[in-house]
Formats: C-alpha cells, sequence, structure tokens
C-alpha cells in the first residue's frame, strides 16, 4: 500500500506540472474504438478471477476461500442411473455406420430430459447446475460424441436459456416445457458462409420490419450453415440483422435480432413459417451427429416470434454473448475432459496390459513420454472445468474464462488423444467394434473448429476482450476518451493505470527475488504458488505496457496471442493449485501436480519471451524482459523422472489413476474394450509382479499364481486383437475386385 501512495503522489506532481494533460489528445489518436457488438460483449456476463489476474493479486487461498464445487445428489444420481443407461445403450460402431442414433436412443434422451437439463424444474427441466450438465457430457462424451453432441447443443446452444432469461412469459410457458421434455428439438442458426467466427461483424443474413394483413413482422433473408440438429429440429433460432427503414417499430431498436422459428404452425405463428427451409445436412468428418442447413429467402416471421418480442428487438447481440458465452466454457470442455480421461483409462491401461519385446510398454521410455502428456493434460483440463464449474455456481458468467476454456481445454484434449493415438499403434487405427478411441479422434477438429475457432479465440478475443474488460482502470480510460470532453476522468484513470503499472513492477521484482530462495522440497504446491505469484505480476505489469499500442493491439495477433497464452495458462495454473488443494490426500498426487506446473510455467515463459522479442515499439520488449526475467529464462520441461513416475501412475492401479478416470462410462459387457482393459490392469500388474519375484527368486509359480498369470494372459490376448470384416471391399458377387490384368475373359463377360 505504501508503493502505490508514493506512486500516487509521484504522478500527481507531473499532472500539475502539465506531463499528463497533453497525454490526453495523444491518446485519443492512439486508443481503439469500441464498436456496438465490442460493447455489448465488454457489458454482457461479468469479472470474476479474470479481474484478480490483470490487477496481478491472484491466491489459491482466496480461490479455496470463495470456490466450492459440488454436486448435488438429485444429479449424481441422474449420472449413475439415467446416463449410465444411455450409454450402455450405444454402439459407437454402428452409430458410425447409420449416420444416425438408433430410434430409441432419441426416445430415451427425449424422455428422460437429457435435452432439458439446464432448465428450470417450474417448467419440466431438471434444473441441473453448470457442473451437473458437464458431467453428464463428460461420461456420455467417453462413450459417443454423436450422443453428447445431441445431449450438449440444446442445453449450451439452443434456445432454451435465452427463452429463460428473455422469452416473454408466454413464450416461456409455451417452448420450455415443450424443450424440457424433448416434444421440441431445437437448433440454433448463427453460422453464415461469410461470417464464421465474426458472427456479429460480417452478418449478411437481414430482415425489414414490415406491416402485412395488419400483423408486424419481418421479411428476413438467411443461409445459416454448420447448425447442429437442424435438420431434425422442430423450434429453429435465429439470429439476423433488423433493419426498420419505414420506422414502424414502437419498441426495441434495429441490429441483431433472435427469434425462434417453429417448423410447423404454432400459436406465434399461426400459418407457420413458410419458406424456411432445414434438412439439407453436412457430413462434418464422418461424426454421426445431426448438422446441417437452415435457410429462407424473403421469409415473413410475425414480431411474436422474436425472443422477448418487439422489445427485445436490436439486442440479440448482448442476449447470445450473455447466454451462449457460458455454454462454451461447459460444453465442449467437458468432451474434451473426456477425452482425456479415456486416455487415461483405457490406454494407460493398455499400456500396462499390451507386451513388447517381453515387456509391458508402459514401462518403455518413448511411451512413457507420451503417457506423461496424457495425464498432465488431463489433470489440467478437469482442474479447469471444475474451478469454472464453481465459478458459475457463484452466480459468475464469465465470458473471459469461458473462451480460455474452451480454446486451451480442446487444445490440450487434442493433443493427449494424439498422443494415446500413437500408445495404441494399429489397435487405434483399425476402426470396429473394438475401437474405443478412433471415434473422439476424429471429432477433435470439430471441437478446435466449433463455437470460435480456436486460432482466432485466442489471437483475438481471449487478451483483447480480457484487457478491456477485466483490467480495473482500462475501459474507464477508454470511455473517458470517447465522452470527448472528460479530461478530468481521463487524467484521473491515467494515473491510476501508472500506478497499477509501477505497483506491479515493484510486485515483479519483490517476487521475482523471492523465488530464487524458495526451494521446490517436498512442499510442491507452496513453491509453485511462489512462481505463479511472480508471473502473474509480469503478467499485469507487461500488459499495462503492452497498451502503450493504442488501438494497434487489436490487429498485432501475434502479440495478442502470446498474452492470451499467458493469461490462459496462469488461469489453468491456478486452476491445478485449488484443485490439488481439494484433493491433496490422493497419493501421489503432487506429482502430477509438478508436471503440470511445470508445463505451464514454461509455456508462460515462452510467451512472455516471444512478446519481448516481436514488441514493435523499439526499447520496451527489451525493457521488459530486463524487468522481469532478468536472469534470463528459468522455467523448463519436466525432467524424465517426473514423466516416468507420472506415466506410472494412470498405467498401475493407483489413487491417481482413479481420480484421473473418474466419471468413464465402463459397458458392463464383459465383450466390451473398454471393460476388458479396466478389468486387466490390476490383474496383469499383479501377474507381472509374480513373475518377477519368480524370476528373481529363480522358482516356478505356484498353483495360484499360475491361474493369475493365466487368467491375466487369457485377457490380455483378447484386448490386442483388432476387428476385421468379411465384406469392406468386395463386389456385387461378394468377391474382392481383382486388378485389370487378372481378370479372366468370362469375369470380363460378366461384368
Amino acid at each position: 500500500m505504501g508503493a502505490k501512495v508514493f506512486y500516487a503522489n509521484a504522478i500527481a506532481k507531473l499532472q500539475k506540472r502539465g506531463f499528463i494533460g497533453p497525454a490526453y489528445t495523444l491518446a485519443k489518436s492512439v486508443m481503439p474504438k469500441i464498436s456496438e457488438t465490442e460493447a455489448a460483449a465488454l457489458n454482457s456476463g461479468s469479472v470474476c478471477f479474470d479481474r484478480e489476474l490483470f490487477e496481478g493479486n491472484p491466491s489459491t487461498k482466496k480461490l479455496m476461500e470463495k470456490y466450492k464445487i459440488k454436486i448435488s445428489p438429485e444429479e449424481q444420481a441422474f449420472i449413475e442411473n439415467e446416463t449410465e443407461a444411455l450409454c450402455e445403450m450405444l454402439d459407437s460402431h454402428q452409430i458410425d455406420k447409420d449416420q444416425n442414433l438408433p430410434p430409441e436412443v432419441w426416445n430415451y434422451i427425449r424422455e428422460n430430459k437429457f435435452m432439458g437439463m439446464i432448465i428450470p424444474k417450474k417448467y419440466g427441466g431438471l434444473g441441473f447446475s453448470g457442473h451437473g450438465h458437464a458431467r453428464v457430457v463428460e461420461k456420455i462424451a467417453g462413450r459417443n460424441g454423436a450422443a453428447a453432441v445431441t445431449v450438449m447443443v440444446p442445453n449450451s446452444l439452443g434456445p432454451g436459456e435465452l427463452l429463460y432469461h428473455y422469452g416473454t412469459p408466454e413464450q416461456q410457458n409455451f417452448y420450455l416445457p415443450r424443450l424440457a421434455h424433448g416434444i421440441d428439438i431445437p437448433c440454433f442458426g448463427l453460422t453464415g458462409a461469410p461470417n464464421g467466427s465474426d458472427a456479429a461483424g460480417s452478418m449478411q443474413d437481414e430482415g425489414v420490419v414490415v406491416q402485412e394483413n395488419g400483423v408486424l413482422g419481418m421479411r428476413v433473408s438467411f443461409s445459416k450453415r454448420y447448425i447442429t440438429l437442424a435438420p431434425v429440429a422442430t423450434v429453429v433460432g435465429l439470429a439476423f440483422k433488423l433493419r426498420d427503414p419505414n420506422k414502424l417499430l414502437t419498441k426495441g431498436k434495429e441490429g441483431i435480432t433472435v427469434a425462434l422459428l417453429p417448423t410447423e404452425p404454432n400459436q406465434f405463428a399461426p400459418e407457420g413459417i413458410k419458406g424456411l427451409r432445414v434438412g439439407a445436412r453436412h457430413n462434418p468428418l464422418n461424426a454421426a451427429f445431426m448438422n446441417g442447413t437452415v435457410q429462407g429467402d424473403n421469409v415473413f416471421i410475425p414480431m411474436s416470434c422474436v425472443i422477448g418480442g418487439e422489445a427485445k428487438t436490436g439486442y440479440g447481440w448482448n442476449m447470445l454473448v450473455e447466454c451462449l458465452g457460458e455454454g462454451r466454457g461447459i460444453s465442449l470442455p467437458a468432451m474434451a475432459v473426456s477425452s482425456g480421461r479415456l486416455s487415461c483409462l483405457a490406454v494407460g491401461g493398455y499400456a500396462r496390459v499390451r507386451k513388447q519385446f517381453k515387456v509391458p510398454i508402459a514401462n518403455m521410455e518413448g511411451v512413457q513420454e507420451k503417457l506423461a502428456v496424457i495425464a498432465r493434460n488431463t489433470y489440467q483440463c478437469v482442474a479447469g472445468q471444475h474451478l469454472f464449474d464453481a465459478i458459475l455456481a457463484e452466480g459468475d458468467k464469465p465470458p473471459v474464462l469461458s473462451a480460455i476454456m474452451k480454446a486451451y481445454c480442446t487444445e490440450r484434449g487434442r493433443e493427449a488423444v494424439n498422443e494415446a493415438m500413437d500408445v495404441i499403434g494399429g489397435a487405434g487405427i483399425i476402426k470396429g467394434p473394438s475401437n474405443y478411441l478412433a471415434t473422439a479422434y476424429c471429432a477433435m477438429p470439430i471441437a478446435i473448429t466449433v463455437e470460435g475457432a480456436n486460432a482466432l479465440t485466442r489471437s483475438l478475443i481471449i487478451f483483447g476482450q480480457g484487457l478491456n474488460r477485466s483490467h480495473p482502470h482500462l475501459l474507464k480510460l477508454i470511455e473517458s476518451i470517447q465522452k470527448g470532453d472528460d479530461i478530468i476522468g481521463f487524467n484521473q484513470e491515467l494515473k491510476n493505470i501508472i500506478v497499477h503499472a509501477m505497483s506491479n513492477l515493484g510486485s515483479s521484482i519483490s517476487r521475482g527475488l523471492a523465488v530464487q530462495f524458495q526451494p521446490k522440497g517436498n512442499d510442491v504446491a507452496g513453491y509453485y504458488e511462489a512462481q505463479m505469484s511472480r508471473l502473474a505480476a509480469n503478467f499485469a505489469f507487461c500488459s499495462d505496457v503492452g497498451m502503450t499500442m493504442g488501438g494497434g493491439l487489436k490487429t498485432a495477433e501475434y502479440i495478442s496471442g502470446r498474452y492470451a497464452d499467458i493469461l490462459s495458462n496462469l488461469y489453468i495454473g491456478y486452476a491445478c493449485l485449488w484443485y490439488y488443494q481439494n484433493n491433496k490426500n490422493v497419493k501421489g498426487l503432487s506429482k502430477v501436480l509438478d508436471i503440470a506446473m511445470a508445463d505451464c510455467c514454461h509455456k508462460i515463459q515462452e510467451a512472455f519471451f516471444g512478446i519481448f522479442s516481436n514488441f514493435p515499439i523499439p526499447g520496451l520488449g527489451p525493457m521488459m524482459r530486463v524487468l522481469t526475467f532478468p536472469r534470463g529464462r528459468e522455467y523448463f520441461p519436466a525432467k524424465d523422472s517426473l514423466r516416468r513416475d507420472v506415466s506410472n501412475l494412470i498405467t498401475c492401479p493407483t489413487e491417481v489413476r482413479a481420480l484421473l478416470t473418474d466419471n468413464v462410462f465402463v459397458s458392463k459387457k464383459e465383450s466390451d474394450r473398454v471393460n476388458q482393459i479396466a478389468r486387466a490392469v490390476t490383474l496383469a500388474f499383479d501377474a507381472d509382479k509374480v513373475l518377477s519375484a519368480c524370476r528373481k527368486e529363480k522358482r516356478e509359480p505356484t498353483e495360484e499364481e499360475q491361474k493369475l498369470i493365466n487368467a491375466a494372459e487369457e485377457l490380455r490376448e483378447k484386448i490386442i486383437q483388432v476387428d476385421t470384416f468379411e465384406t469392406i471391399g468386395k463386389d456385387h458377387r461378394g468377391e474382392f475386385m481383382k486388378p485389370s490384368w487378372t481378370v479372366t475373359k468370362l469375369e470380363k463377360a460378366e461384368q
């Protein structure tokens, strides 16, 4: 506090001498302008832990005091019963062949309210929390991605939440019970060919307010693509730009508007929506979930179909950012967590069971290197997910953290699945009922791309929106500039920013000196708490320096992307520390924390050095480097010995393996490959211990020991098999096609 007073007094003296006043004119020319859609994003949702990161003063203790993760008995029962039953019904191989869920699965999903998990109970929904929603999607995704997406979309991208928060009472009372009970299947049309990830700025779908036959409505033309559930939807949410050239609106305004279009006539559209076309289907990398187009040319939509009625015209972007942004942080991260957990269970187990050169491949260092990545990434994703869900449970809706969760968890999930495929080798590339990983592997690019492509989320949104929204003073500074004549307010906020930067510089230096004398020892959590505190101060200071780029920072995507890497890994790092404190009784978990935190610190450091080397204003990059990393690079990836230990924790029957594989669906069918691996891990581990003891003691196994060895070998033999098919590639005669030079004249005649 004394340092802040000192800096404030120093700035006040400069202000009196006229050094700060002229900065107002300069700032007006360089600071970014905030568009209407940007303002909607900045004013939606809430700021919470992300503010502490920009302030440079986060702590695990504060996280522990404020955020608790819990799941209700009702949610847990639903996971253990209805969700388990659904998973048992799913045959991923057959679903991929049919490119659809079986009718009985569709009916089960609808009848058991899987599509209405987030809809409040008073409307017939399940009223689940964000964590309950995430855990259900996570369990289903481990079994079949198409079913998980079918459940996920109505709860994160569907109209349900928009109706609940913004719909008229009439709309809520009619639609929400129908959505909760699966009578209506929803989809949401936002993305068109021109706009992609720029959902608002490049939107070309346009409507004009009209009055026809005494009914106020809109004539709208639209062409949406990539719309999940569109081919089977009975209710279509639609976002479009609305114009009112004839000034017919008495409420609301022009701008992006959200309407709900029934595919059959109802009380809000008594004559239906004539010209609405749904049904043409995409094929997203052969994933079997329903995805397609929504189109219409000069379609008449009654004003009663606008969510919230006429009063909510023009407020669509605010509504979308507020509601759909939250779901983005739940659904796709849950699928990434699922992929990581499944890889820990099945691939970690396979590595213990599978032998090459007479030893389990889990003992081979090349395999251990990959298994350590799987364990590390899974831990990071699980920790990030649990902290985010705990934040939601407190009533916060943080869009910046939601963007971090989507982009960085799906990237870590992809890396984990890629490494997992390498470990299982041939078993991973042969499709069939026994392959539990191929579907997730093929679908990972979809998770990376949808709901805002990761490349653009990283380079344009996370830090750009985070700086404007979460920095304690920047937004007020920009607002003072946009007022046009608020030089007093500008000077006050400029003073606050300078004091903030100097204070964080002092913290950065002092904490940097302190960590030199912070041994890791057995207190892994304490060691990394100190490192993260120092790095958070570095980030806050360097973010303030980054503001010297003004509006140019919005288009400096290399720089903004590196700042995003730092911010995101700070969040993941603190999530890892928080999650560890909640589970530190798990034996061996400190090693997983160690490898996860070493990764976060190293990634943060490398992003910093990328900024230092490429900062466009001469001199500032080297200045930041000297002040924040005076000793040069200090963080490095985990040592091989730690990787070996972490790898063993997921290939042996340990408490860590149990924690990281929690909530993975394991079929009760003994013919199921994941079931076989889950059973085989302990069996193979014990059998190998017996064989090792026999070799060491130079004796034969006892009768009981031999039974154990035989049982392990029998199960091992089943697990290493892959699927074969009798009909793939055969012609109409049931024969394989032959090269033309071997075909006989008779065969030619038959052809």
